[in-house]
């Protein structure tokens, strides 16, 4: 306890800019620790739980990218709340950095996104996920599904697959919505907002579990060496044996990006320039245009959407309000004096109001926005 009262303290002055160099020195040396792992293990579960209530706690400021110390701070700030919400509790901290003088008063406010989704059978029947009482909502060949309370939707093998030609279901997210699913064969999928996953009811007598995604999903295979797992999106295969990794292909012009968590994954693009990689832990596979590469990242950011948050690191600003625009169903236009590609990092609740996403943009001083019914004017 007493350690982690004064983690806090040391913390506080980090952030306030009160530490001496040597009390910079000792917790930066902890961070750097406890990500080598060399403090207590720590789940993954609990890496997540403790970084969304740090963030959300904290109402993260977000500025323009500009220094590296700016990004060790969301590094400490994220590692401190490990030890912090395990050994005490939760702490809710407000950094003293760059805060506003004015609160930003808007005409209208626009609510988050939520859960959500639309499962088209193979019959072309549509069940609205919302409209679904809790409990058993559909059975196809020997296969029950189901929607649990919290509007999971699980596919149980209940009796053998009938013979015959392999049934397709879709589920798919509208803007300001998002969805779970677990398949038949215990791999579990988070599905972010305008996006969709066709997969097949049951993966008996198939050699490959193969599905196919447009927009953004994260994957939670499960394990099964004798039949591999593919997601096909418009432009690459990733084939997996069992791992957590992320997707994002959407189709609005903005790069294919698979991102791995855990485990090993294979990455192919198509086209006249195909290349396959092999990806590790927090590396990240960009597809845009022809060009396909490989990065080193954090990867937990890339599934920061599933656990409730927007992380900025680097990122444009076309970038981030297009993630706007999917979740609260938004439409964005730009003054013509905005640099688009100007860089931010940061983070905020995804489950706030639109405003407060944009009160931490305009935190910066340079760009500010008027709602309009469902449209944001970005301006200087």
């Amino acid at each position: 306890m007493k350690k982690d009262i004064q983690l806090k303290e040391l913390y506080d002055k980090y952030t306030d800019g009160t530490a001496s160099k040597e009390e910079r020195l000792l917790l930066e040396n902890w961070y750097n620790a406890v990500a080598a792992g060399k403090d207590e293990p720590i789940s993954h579960e609990k890496l997540m739980a403790a970084k969304n209530n740090m963030w959300i706690g904290i109402q993260a400021n977000v500025e323009p990218v500009t220094t590296k110390t700016a990004k060790l701070w969301y590094k400490l700030a994220a590692a401190a709340s490990i030890v912090i919400v395990i050994g005490l509790g939760l702490y809710l901290y407000q950094p003293s950095r760059k805060t506003a003088t004015t609160k930003v008063a808007y005409a209208n406010d626009i609510a988050p996104g939520k859960s959500g989704a639309t499962l088209t059978l193979a019959n072309g029947q549509k069940i609205l996920i919302n409209d679904a009482l809790t409990g058993n909502i559909a059975n196809q060949s020997g296969v029950k599904i189901s929607k649990t309370a919290d509007g999971q939707i699980i596919y149980e093998i209940a009796s053998s697959p009938r013979n015959g030609a392999v049934q397709y279901n879709t589920l798919s997210t509208t803007r300001g919505e998002q969805a779970q699913v677990r398949l038949p064969d215990g791999t579990l999928v988070f599905l972010n907002a305008e996006s969709s996953l066709k997969y097949p009811t049951s993966f008996a007598r198939l050699d490959k579990r193969q599905v196919a995604l447009t927009g953004e999903g994260y994957f939670e295979v499960a394990k099964d060496k004798a039949h591999p797992f593919v997601v096909r999106t418009e432009k690459q295969l990733v084939e997996v044996l069992g791992t957590h990794f992320n997707v994002s292909s959407y189709h609005d012009g903005t790069a294919e990006k698979t991102t791995l968590l855990e485990g090993s994954v294979r990455v192919s693009s198509s086209g006249t320039k195909a290349k396959d990689f092999t990806l590790q832990p927090n590396q990240q596979a960009v597809l845009a245009g022809d060009s396909f590469s490989v990065i080193n990242v954090v990867a937990d950011d890339a599934v920061a959407w599933k656990n409730g948050l927007f992380i900025f690191d680097d990122e444009s600003l076309a970038s981030i309000m297009k993630r706007v625009e999917r979740w609260y169903d938004v439409e964005v236009v730009y003054d013509s004096k905005i640099d688009k590609n100007k860089q931010y990092g940061g983070g905020v609740s995804r489950y706030d109001n639109v405003s407060k996403v944009l009160e931490k943009l305009t935190l910066t001083g340079n760009i500010h926005f008027k709602i309009e019914g469902r449209r944001i004017t970005v301006m200087e």
